[in-house]
């Protein structure tokens, strides 16, 4: 049976969107499960199978270069990849370190280097080709659903069932 292959991805921001996606999931469990297979939603479960994705949703900014690394990795093996929440639009509110005078800066530094973040926080947007955005913050859910169920549609998940 076709399923929709999907991760939703967090990096760093508040997890707004994941939780609101989750919500959305409660509303929509009966319709959807048969017909979406989560490789990767950390709120869900703890396995994460990042090969073969249809369709890869991230929220937040990246922060690190390891972040950097793995939303390559997620941009190589999906077909499609989605920005969801300002943060991954626009990297608002979750890159405000960008906007720090020099003494805040200073002040923060430690920090930053005690967990590998770079210079500046960059929206996914802004590194790797996004299909698609729902925006928000955290982000319109009927955006989301109008959004999934275009997938569901264009890899024949709805027509197998």
């Amino acid at each position: 049976m076709k399923r929709l292959e999907i991760a939703f991805i967090s990096f760093t921001c508040d997890e707004g969107c994941s939780i609101s996606f989750l919500e959305l999931l409660n509303k929509k469990y009966r319709e959807w499960k048969d017909l979406i297979d989560f490789k990767a939603f950390r709120l869900i479960q703890t396995r994460e199978e990042l090969s073969e994705i249809d369709v890869a949703f991230v929220e937040g900014v990246i922060s690190t270069e390891k972040e950097k690394k793995l939303l390559e990795k997620i941009r190589k093996v999906s077909k499609k990849v989605v920005a969801v929440g300002s943060c991954a639009i626009t990297g608002s509110p979750s890159n405000a370190r960008n906007f720090l005078d020099k003494e805040e800066m200073e002040e923060i530094k430690p920090i930053m280097k005690k967990f590998g973040h770079m210079e500046k926080a960059i929206a996914p947007k802004n590194l790797v080709k996004i299909d698609e955005e729902v925006p928000g913050c955290p982000m319109l859910e009927d955006k989301m659903i109008a959004v999934i169920e275009k997938y569901l549609k264009e890899f024949g998940v709805l027509n197998a069932h």
